[in-house]
């Protein structure tokens, strides 16, 4: 972070969390903010890798589960597996001048360069995580803050998911609204955005913005947890089944045309504290786990909101956080539809 930020930072009371992770003051208000006021997020809870190379669009085809043919005027959310198909990471992937970046959470960011290198072999790929020096990840959203985007870039975004590219300045306009931004180090954006005296917010608030979305990121503590399909990754544009092989292609496919998919990624609401990978249970299917947490945000001193991934014939007889069916989760809405209901 440069010195610019840092007094930012500094103006707005925030500090560095035991997590390794910026606070600012009045989590809740962060959240309000996020949802239906000017909200300006230094997202350190991601980070970004950059590939590199003649074969870098090659190779990162044969790698993840979206086709990165598409990766253009356009970002795409996409994921990374293991062999049996479970998911390693999702990332929000975009280029630029012939490099491709690639936005994972940052506590596996470092574990998933080092597995991307290992495959490189003969081909012609760099791979590199970027610092602050060279990375700036910003969450955006509101309608004051948006405007000085339009303008800075001389227009409104087109679509979700456009990339609109300035001076080495990135801004991708987000499904749900909001944008996410790259800046350079001497951005003449990032100025104009803190004069606008928005609400300070931590990357642990921005996370409402991406659990209203239907968004769920793989992180540290849901790693090979998911197929993508009950992870909702497919109704994001996260997969093609129409590209060639890459690792758990054929578990993805398999799962996609052999059946129903039987978890699926909810949104629900709970009246006491959770963590992303906590279980759930369900007297349902008794004595045994039916999902996760994938990923949860307090909005107010009684309620935190979540993404679940859960089995599916569960929802009628209740969710609930423990075994011992204490505190059961009440099912909200998404903003896309279900194909398997």
């Amino acid at each position: 972070m440069n010195k610019s930020w840092q007094v930012w930072v500094d103006d707005n009371r925030g500090c560095v969390g035991q997590d390794g992770l910026l606070q600012f003051p009045d989590l809740f208000g962060q959240v309000a903010a996020v949802r239906s006021g000017n909200a300006l997020a230094v997202l350190d809870g991601f980070a970004l890798i950059r590939l590199e190379g003649e074969d870098a669009e090659s190779f990162l085809q044969g790698q993840l589960s979206g086709d990165i043919r598409e990766v253009g005027e356009e970002a795409r959310f996409t994921t990374y597996s293991t062999a049996k198909g479970r998911m390693l990471a999702s990332f929000l992937a975009w280029q630029l001048q012939g490099s491709y970046y690639l936005m994972v959470s940052a506590d596996i960011c470092q574990a998933i360069a080092k597995r991307l290198t290992m495959f490189v072999m003969r081909s012609k790929v760099k791979v590199t995580v970027l610092n602050g020096a060279d990375a700036c990840l910003l969450g955006v959203r509101g309608a004051q803050l948006e405007a000085v985007i339009a303008q800075y870039y001389a227009k409104p975004a087109a679509s979700p998911l456009a990339v609109q590219e300035q001076n080495g300045d990135v801004a991708i306009a987000l499904p749900g609204g909001g944008f996410i931004l790259n800046l350079t180090a001497d951005s003449p954006l990032a100025a104009q955005l803190v004069a606008e005296k928005a609400t300070a917010v931590s990357s642990q608030a921005w996370g409402i913005r991406d659990i209203d979305a239907g968004i769920a990121w793989v992180t540290l503590a849901t790693q090979e947890q998911f197929v993508p399909q009950m992870a909702n990754m497919d109704l994001i544009g996260a997969v093609s089944f129409k590209k060639g092989c890459y690792p758990g292609q054929e578990i993805v496919a398999r799962t996609q045309y052999l059946g129903k998919v039987k978890r699926r990624l909810f949104k629900a609401s709970l009246a006491v504290s959770a963590r992303a990978g906590d279980k759930l249970f369900s007297p349902e299917l008794p004595e045994q786990s039916i999902g996760m947490v994938a990923a949860v945000c307090p909005v107010n001193e009684v309620q935190q909101e979540a993404l679940v991934v859960v089995q599916t014939v569960c929802w009628g007889k209740g969710i609930y956080l423990e075994a011992e069916y204490q505190h059961r989760l009440e099912c909200l809405t998404l903003p896309y539809p279900i194909q398997d209901e």
